[in-house]
């Protein structure tokens, strides 16, 4: 219950966060925006041109008489246009993030650097950051419809298919869109797909705690658009605490040993972890395991494994 509350609070915070930065608001809303034109076009012309799909699909009712040409091709046009009208409901805050990747990810370090610690930035090629998020976005896609297929099918069940479905489907949609709002400042730390979904499906209550309420606003185009900035400054809150950035410790002494210089002396820490000697004869730095194994630490020299402890998912430079 605690996590799902601050769920909540993480998108109230996000909301918040751009209230006080205006021209980050309306710079985020820019992708949106882009996003609801092409699909307003999109729609238009298809509800135009529904009438002669239906036509062109039913060449066998040619022959027949009214009313049940009429019924039957404009049933079909309804369809075709409420069809398309669901797919673009689908795929907008998919297509919104694609489109505003260099956008949020503008908005995402300012969310850093107004927070303090933000991760250094990741030296990728636009065209690379492009393709990859198509294809982490296509792939929660494919995840969501095959959910979807599955939720339609339980419908059918009595009691269950109009109670438990409903409830099901927007926990699902909620999740995923937390895993594509969080993409962005998720993959700035070195964190690949894979590992978000597991990661958020571990803190699955906060996950819907913020993501259940945004698919509710999203249910509204325009509350899409309104919304979408502050819900990725929400997200970036989010996987800041979900994974956070270590300050560089290389060179400093281990604070446990300074405050015992006998365990220093006998090479021995307080938490019972035996120490050493580096190879200069100085002290040597036992680095404490991070409590986020995602977390992005500074590469820092530890004697007793021999070797560089880094993130597994950031690539040496």
């Amino acid at each position: 219950m605690r996590d799902l509350v601050a769920g909540m609070g993480y998108l109230a915070k996000g909301q918040k966060w751009v209230a006080r930065h205006g021209r980050w608001w309306g710079f985020g809303m820019i992708p949106a925006l882009i996003t609801l034109a092409g699909y307003i076009v999109a729609l238009v012309l298809l509800s135009t041109r529904a009438d002669d799909l239906a036509a062109w699909a039913t060449p066998f009712a040619d022959g027949w008489g009214s009313p049940w040409q009429g019924l039957l091709r404009g049933a079909l046009a309804a369809i075709t246009f409420g069809g398309g009208l669901l797919i673009a409901l689908i795929t907008f805050t998919a297509v919104t993030l694609l489109v505003g990747q260099p956008f949020y990810e503008s908005l995402c370090e300012k969310v850093d650097e107004t927070e303090g610690g933000a991760p250094a930035k990741p030296e990728i090629p636009l065209w690379r950051e492009l393709l990859i998020s198509a294809r982490d976005s296509l792939y929660v896609l494919v995840r969501v419809l095959a959910f979807g297929i599955l939720l339609f099918g339980c419908g059918f069940i009595p009691v269950v298919g109009q109670t438990v479905v409903p409830v099901a489907g927007f926990c699902v949609s909620g999740f995923f869109l937390v895993v594509e709002l969080s993409a962005v400042a998720l993959q700035r730390r070195g964190v690949p797909q894979a590992e978000r979904i597991r990661l958020l499906r571990r803190r699955l209550p906060l996950a819907l705690g913020f993501g259940v309420p945004l698919i509710l606003l999203f249910l509204v185009p325009l509350l899409t658009v309104l919304a979408m900035p502050g819900a990725v400054a929400g997200a970036t809150l989010l996987a800041r605490d979900l994974v956070p950035v270590q300050e560089d410790r290389d060179g400093e002494e281990d604070p446990a040993a300074q405050e015992d210089p006998a365990a220093q002396e006998s090479g021995e820490h307080p938490g019972g972890a035996r120490g050493g000697t580096s190879h200069g004869g100085g002290p040597a730095f036992a680095s404490a395991c991070p409590e986020n194994p995602y977390a992005e630490p500074p590469q820092v020299r530890n004697p007793h494994r021999g070797g560089v402890e880094a993130n597994p998912y950031r690539s040496a430079p």
